[in-house]
C-alpha cells in the first residue's frame, strides 16, 4: 500500500539560490556512500533462490488479480546491451561490438521472453510506461526497432496517454531517425550529455559536440517529441568546477524539459572500463561540491524546479507538477510521475518488479540465451518482500518522493505502531533535525528545503539491512 501524504512537500523556495540549501560543510560531512533507493530493498539484496518458478508465481498472481478486477498499472522496460564504443564511465550492463549483426540473435531471444511474458499473463494488459535502455537502444536499426515495438504492441495494450521513451545516444542518430522513432510511437527522449567540454570528452572516449546535440534537440522538438531529458554526469576526469559551470550553462540554453545530474562513481575494482580512467585525473573532493552546488544553483536560475536527488525538471513539466502535488513516485529509472507499477524488465541483467518481489535477468548474455533456449524465463535471482520489507519501502518511498512521513497513515497500513517500532531510527534522525534537514513533529517526519538535497542519508536511517552490515562501499557517494 502506498503511503500518501497528508499534503504537498515542502520543496525548495524556486528563486533561491543553492548556496542557501547547500552549505559547503554539509556537503562534505554527507559525502559518503549510500543507495539510490530506486528499490527497497535494493538489488544488491537480492537472492538465487528467487527464480523462474518464483517469478512465473508472481506473474501468475498478476493474471489472477488482472482477471478479477485488478488495475495494478504495468511498466516495461527492455535493455539494449549493444555499444559501438565503450564510454569510460560507465557502470551498465554493456556489450561493445561494431558488428551489428550480432543484435539479430538477441531479438530472436527478446521476442521469446516478451511472448513467454505474454502467455503467462493471458489476455494483453495495459502498458503505462515503456522504456528503452542501455546500452544505446539505437545501435538497433530503424526496421530492428519497429519490429520490437510492432511485437511488443501485440503482446501488451500500449494505453493512450503512455509515457514511451528511448534513451539516445546523439552519436547515433539524425533528425531522419529521430522522425522515424516518432513514427513508431516514441513520444520522449533521454540524450547521454555527460560533459560538453571536449577535454573531458577526450578523457572519457565519449565525444559529441553542443552544435550536434542542439539540433538533435531542435529537430526532436519540431518533431513534437513530448519531453526531453539531458543526462549530466559531475566527478569526471578533466572536470573543474568552471568547466562544468559552462556545461550547465550551456545546457541551461538548451532548456530540455529534464535534467537528470549523475555524480561519477569510480569503482574501477568492479566495472573494468574504468580502469582506463587516471585516478589522477579526477576532481578533488572540494571540486565535485563546488561542481554540485553550482549545477544546482545554474539550474535554478535557468527556472528549474528541484525534484530531488538528482532530477530536475521544468515548472511546467508533469514531473514538477507531481512534486507539487504530492504525486511524486520511484521506480528502477528514478523518479517518475506514474503510480506505484508492476514492472516487467526484458532483457540480459533487466530488473523487475511484480506485487512483493523483484527479480534480475541473467547478466550475461550466454545465459540469458540459454535460459530462454530452454523455454525458462532467464530470472537468475530476486526478492520476496517481507512485511517488513514493505514498510520499511513504504516509509524510504513517502521520504524519498514527498518529503513527509505522516505515522497515522503508516499505522493504517500496516498495524504497528511507528514511535515504538522505529524508535531507534527516529532517534537517528535527531541529528539531521539539529542541522536543520528534518522537522520531527509529534506524528510526522518531514524534509526541510535544505533536507531534500540529502533525502538519500535520510532514507538511509530506516534501511535494516545497510544498518546490520554496514558495508557501503558497493554503493554510489550521495553527493
Amino acid at each position: 500500500m502506498t503511503i500518501q501524504p497528508a499534503e504537498a512537500s515542502t520543496a525548495p523556495p524556486e528563486a533561491a539560490s543553492a548556496s542557501q540549501f547547500l552549505p559547503v560543510d554539509l556537503l562534505r560531512r554527507f559525502d559518503v556512500p549510500g543507495p539510490r533507493y530506486t528499490s527497497y530493498p535494493t538489488a544488491d539484496r537480492f537472492v538465487e533462490a528467487f527464480g523462474p518458478a518464483e517469478y512465473q508465481g508472481a506473474l501468475r498472481q498478476r493474471a489472477e488479480g488482472a482477471r478479477v478486477g485488478g488495475k495494478t498499472p504495468l511498466s516495461v522496460y527492455v535493455h539494449i546491451p549493444f555499444c559501438e564504443s565503450v564510454c569510460y564511465y560507465c557502470a551498465c550492463n554493456k556489450v561493445i561490438t561494431r558488428h551489428h549483426d550480432r543484435a539479430a540473435e538477441y531479438l530472436r531471444a527478446l521476442k521469446a521472453e516478451i511472448a513467454m511474458h505474454a502467455a503467462a499473463l493471458g489476455a494483453p494488459q495495459a502498458v503505462s510506461q515503456l522504456h528503452f535502455g542501455g546500452g544505446s537502444p539505437t545501435f538497433l536499426t530503424d526496421a530492428e526497432l519497429a519490429d520490437l515495438m510492432q511485437v511488443l504492441g501485440q503482446a501488451f495494450r500500449i494505453a493512450p496517454g503512455a509515457e514511451v521513451s528511448i534513451e539516445v545516444d546523439p552519436r547515433t542518430v539524425s533528425a531522419e531517425r529521430l522522425g522515424a522513432l516518432r513514427t513508431m510511437g516514441f513520444n520522449r527522449l533521454s540524450f547521454g550529455v555527460q560533459d560538453f567540454d571536449p577535454e573531458v570528452q577526450k578523457a572519457v572516449h565519449r565525444v559529441q559536440s553542443f552544435e550536434m546535440v542542439r539540433d538533435l534537440m531542435r529537430d526532436a522538438r519540431s518533431l513534437g517529441f513530448e519531453s526531453i531529458n539531458v543526462d549530466l554526469i559531475y566527478g569526471l576526469p578533466k572536470q573543474t568546477p568552471a568547466s562544468f559551470a559552462r556545461t550547465t550553462a550551456q545546457v541551461g540554453e538548451l532548456r530540455p524539459d529534464r535534467i537528470a545530474l549523475y555524480a561519477y562513481a569510480h569503482l574501477p575494482q568492479r566495472f573494468k572500463p574504468q580502469r582506463r580512467i587516471d585516478a589522477a585525473d579526477l576532481p578533488p573532493p572540494q571540486d565535485r561540491v563546488a561542481m554540485l552546488s553550482g549545477a544546482i544553483a545554474s539550474f535554478m536560475g535557468h527556472g528549474y524546479a528541484y525534484i530531488g536527488m538528482d532530477h530536475f525538471a521544468l515548472h511546467g513539466d508533469s514531473l514538477a507538477a507531481a512534486k507539487r502535488q504530492g504525486r511524486l513516485h520511484r521506480n528502477f529509472q528514478g523518479y517518475s510521475t506514474q503510480p506505484d507499477c508492476d514492472l516487467i524488465g526484458l532483457g540480459v541483467s533487466a530488473i523487475g518488479r511484480m506485487g512483493a518481489t523483484y527479480s534480475q535477468n541473467a547478466k550475461t548474455l550466454p545465459e540469458y540465451y540459454d535460459a530462454i533456449a530452454q523455454g525458462q524465463f532467464p530470472v537468475v535471482r530476486g526478492l520476496a518482500l517481507t512485511r517488513d520489507d514493505l514498510l520499511r519501502r513504504a516509509v524510504i518511498m513517502a521520504l524519498m518522493c514527498q518529503g513527509r512521513l505522516e505515522f497515522e497513515s503508516v499505522e493504517l497500513a500496516y498495524l504497528v505502531d511507528v514511535k515504538e517500532y522505529f524508535r531507534t531510527e527516529l532517534a537517528e534522525l535527531e541529528p539531521f533535525e539539529a542541522q536543520g534537514l528534518v522537522t520531527l513533529e509529534p506524528g510526522a517526519v518531514q524534509v526541510t528545503p535544505s533536507g531534500w538535497f540529502f533525502v538519500r542519508a535520510i532514507a538511509m536511517a530506516f534501511d535494516k539491512h545497510l544498518r546490520a552490515d554496514k558495508v557501503r562501499e558497493r554503493f554510489s557517494r550521495i553527493i
